[in-house]
């Protein structure tokens, strides 16, 4: 698990959120049968991970985590969003 550390409780809680709801996005995804709803479940976890990298790369901007952190964050991101997008299609 990547620690960042953000110092901003509000990015801190928008951060822990929205990694939490892409894991449960992809669990569900996993779980649903019809190649439509795996599609759903997927792309709203792909979006929830962008969002939390995008509240560690706001925290690292602002001072509030280290830019090192939000780097480690977005390569992962990356990965996960390719992933991702080839469950999507």
């Amino acid at each position: 698990m990547l620690r960042c550390s953000i110092r901003d409780a509000k990015l801190r809680d928008e951060a822990v959120r929205s990694a939490k709801s892409a894991c449960l996005n992809c669990a569900e995804g996993a779980g649903r049968v019809t190649r439509a709803d795996k599609a759903r479940a997927f792309a709203i976890a792909r979006a929830e991970a962008v969002e939390a990298a995008a509240a560690v790369e706001i925290a690292a901007l602002c001072g509030d985590t280290s830019a090192a952190r939000a780097d480690e964050v977005a390569r992962v991101v990356s990965r996960l969003v390719g992933l991702l997008t080839g469950l999507v299609r």
